[in-house]
């Protein structure tokens, strides 16, 4: 049919050019462990350490459980940097898996060289998944026994009750029992120069016991391991947000056997085109499409809808969803490893991964910080005795005192613990959100441009008016438009076929049918030659009027698509097709505009069609007859105009505008490749209203950044002021330093909340 008649996108074989919307970014995985994760470095997932890998060069990964946050993947890409062979190192800090590519005659090097460092690697199978990490149970009588005597030690010292060496030994005690692990990791820092918070706590208890302090010295320790097991279990939940999703997908499925016998199979050795058979009740083990059987499923999980999803023959069904009312048998269409609700597992953790804006700025700050602190330490410590005739036991306290409070790991951690727990909210909600840097860039949009077929419409056009033209064709101008239009797979004809379906007995015999490109179509009918076109067709074939012609206005007025059917004499019928406006749609524009953004539907179909859509939702503004090119177009003035401009479509058609805003919205289909591969966000339902969620989660996560950084650089200042006035204790230091990340932590952990 006509592209005038489009009710669907005309450029789609313009814009689908196969190209992804955007670059991937070079993801970079970042502090989601334990409090060790206040390192002043943030380097790349992927590092490359030769120009580009050798022809004989091969890929080892191995699972290296203490290696959970950037402190170990700068001690390992400083290690492995200096091997002789090692090419390449790809971390995944998530599932903390360590990739290497390297041309060595074996891995034991590379073994050897992350033992030094004091952590274990274990090797990975080619092809087999990495298990998902678990945090391995300590002993629990170590950190009591810490505990007890560093207590023990301030009230022996307090009240005076033994000698000194009694208060020492008993110290000693306490830091051994609880602080080797600091130890022994701030000691593999320092040796690789790295200045992170074991070495600082560890220089800083050790100069507490040089000048005597052994109470505060053990005190110190204990309050410092017990905050950095409580920062870790906290951020576990952030870390494994979205990793419990995978636990929603049974282990094994019923499948059937080539001689129609049905038995259970692990989920991860079926293959594609199994058959598949799920009860009432039972969750769907694999990605697939109906074959028999109609239910309700509960899609929450994939598409974050409260309400369940009507299931029958045709119909996706993805893994991890409920089945809940009826049995049903599906044909497998994607692997395990490739289902839709891994894919989105994947997404997120990439997402994690990548760094933010604030989260980059902070590193930046931290990396010179850090030192700068230890530089200013020594010189409290060296600079008053020497020039002032201060004492050297005051003023060393001084300087230990500093260290500790000064550590910047509340400033670090406290952006990637929140932009997790803020991706993780999302994906809750069906939001799939590809990096921190548009969940915290989201709430600056205050444009946002749509596509209008399959975002405000269901993109499934339907017949909406039958007008009879000549009398003497009143019966059969429908079985005859019917007849013509069913060769045609346009959505505007399938309306006008599927319109006649239950009204005619037999569909008519159509000879010499011809596609008429930009018009219309023609076909002979028991001898007698019938066209079926748009406008432009009646007036190409000189039958158009001025009655007509207002007829047609009218129609096009109210946004519908007009089709005639004609034969020699005239026109017989017009048939007016439209695409349905979802209902959720108007709802979603009226929240964008209580939010402040206002709205712009830009669409291929003509200005008639577009403003009457525009106007049924409420859209600001409205632009039609558009190209890709023109989309970008009118996009780039909205840029030029000093707006900041989201642009939402289905993630492959209107291609070069999704590209060029500053955040795409994929309407993902239920999770399409394309969307889930491309988007900067997708919405897993197809549900506008997302969009306003999605900006209220970024104004969310955007003002906890601002908390968390402003009340660690507040507090910080505070306890430095009060430490160079002489006041503070090292134990105070110890509160205002982890006290002050745990309550950042929490802070973050808010967006995880319903």
């Amino acid at each position: 049919m006509s592209d005038s008649l489009h009710t669907h996108k005309p450029d789609a074989a313009d814009d689908c050019c196969g190209s992804k919307l955007k670059p991937v970014p070079q993801h970079v995985h970042g502090g989601q462990g334990d409090s060790c994760c206040s390192s002043t470095t943030a380097a790349p997932a992927l590092i490359q350490l030769s120009e580009a890998p050798s022809a004989d060069a091969r890929v080892d990964s191995f699972r290296i459980d203490a290696m959970d946050c950037p402190t170990e993947q700068t001690l390992i890409q400083n290690k492995l940097g200096k091997l002789a062979g090692v090419q390449q190192l790809e971390f995944n800090l998530i599932n903390r898996v360590l990739g290497v590519t390297h041309n060595l005659p074996s891995t034991a090097p590379i073994i050897d060289a992350i033992k030094s460092l004091g952590m274990q690697a274990e090797p990975l199978k080619q092809g087999v998944e990495a298990p998902a990490p678990t945090a391995g149970k300590k002993p629990w009588w170590p950190l009591a026994l810490s505990g007890i005597s560093a207590v023990a030690a301030e009230v022996i010292h307090f009240t005076s009750a033994a000698p000194d060496w009694v208060v020492a030994v008993i110290a000693l005690v306490s830091i051994l029992s609880g602080g080797l692990g600091t130890y022994k990791k701030g000691w593999i820092a320092l040796k690789n120069l790295n200045l992170n918070i074991n070495a600082l706590m560890s220089i800083a208890v050790t100069g507490a016991i040089l000048i005597g302090q052994w109470p505060e010295a053990a005190m110190v320790m204990f309050l410092f391991t017990v905050a950095e097991l409580i920062e870790a279990r906290s951020l576990d939940r952030a870390r494994n947000a979205i990793g419990g999703l995978m636990q929603m997908t049974p282990e094994q499925v019923t499948v059937q056997l080539a001689d129609g016998s049905w038995v259970a199979q692990d989920v991860k050795i079926v293959e594609l085109g199994a058959r598949v058979r799920v009860r009432p009740g039972e969750r769907i083990g694999l990605d697939g499409e109906v074959v028999a059987g109609t239910s309700t499923i509960d899609q929450a999980p994939i598409t974050g809808e409260s309400l369940p999803v009507e299931k029958a023959i045709g119909d996706k069904v993805f893994a991890g969803t409920i089945n809940q009312s009826g049995s049903l048998e599906y044909a497998v269409t994607a692997a395990a490893n490739h289902s839709t609700l891994a894919r989105i597992i994947h997404a997120v953790e990439q997402a994690q991964g990548a760094r933010a804006p604030t989260q980059r700025f902070v590193d930046s700050f931290s990396k010179i910080y850090t030192p700068a602190v230890f530089v200013l330490a020594i010189a409290v410590a060296v600079i008053p005795p020497l020039f002032m005739e201060a004492l050297w036991f005051d003023w060393i306290y001084r300087a230990l005192v500093l260290l500790v409070v000064a550590c910047p790991c509340a400033l670090v951690i406290s952006t990637p613990v929140t932009i997790v727990s803020g991706l993780a909210a999302a994906a809750r909600k069906g939001i799939l959100i590809k990096g921190g840097v548009y969940l915290e860039g989201g709430y600056k949009l205050d444009y946002l441009a749509l596509d209008k077929t399959g975002t405000l419409t269901h993109g499934k056009p339907v017949q909406t008016d039958y007008v009879s033209l000549d009398p003497t064709a009143d019966e059969s101008a429908p079985a005859i438009a019917a007849a013509l239009a069913g060769r045609s797979d346009h959505p505007v004809s399938m309306a006008i076929a599927n319109a006649a379906v239950d009204k005619t007995s037999a569909p008519l015999v159509v000879d010499n049918f011809e596609a008429l490109g930009g018009r219309g179509v023609r076909g002979e009918i028991n001898g007698q030659t019938y066209h079926l076109g748009n406008h432009r067709l009646v007036e190409d074939l000189g039958l158009c009027s001025p009655a007509l012609e207002a007829q047609l206005f009218a129609l096009e007025k109210q946004g519908k698509s007009v089709v005639l059917l004609l034969d020699k004499s005239g026109p017989l019928a017009l048939f007016a097709v439209a695409d349905t406006v979802k209902a959720s749609s108007r709802e979603a524009i009226q929240q964008l505009h209580d939010m402040g953004v206002k709205t712009l539907m830009l669409t291929g179909d003509n200005v008639h069609t577009a403003q009457a859509i525009a106007a049924q939702v409420g859209i600001d503004q409205a632009q039609g007859d558009l190209l890709p090119t023109d989309k970008l177009h009118a996009i780039e003035a909205l840029y030029a105009q000093g707006h900041r401009v989201g642009m939402v479509g289905d993630g492959i058609n209107d291609a070069p505008a999704l590209a060029r805003a500053e955040i795409g919205f994929a309407m993902a289909a239920a999770g399409t490749d394309t969307a889930i591969e491309t988007a900067d966000v997708a919405l897993m339902d197809d549900d506008l209203r997302k969009i306003p969620a999605f900006i209220r989660l970024s104004r969310q996560t955007s003002s906890i950044l601002k908390q968390n950084i402003a009340l660690a650089l507040v507090i910080k200042a505070i306890f430095l002021g009060v430490t160079f006035a002489g006041i503070a204790t090292m134990w105070m230091a110890v509160f205002a330093d982890m006290g002050v990340s745990l309550l950042v932590v929490f802070n973050g952990l808010r967006l995880l909340r319903k």
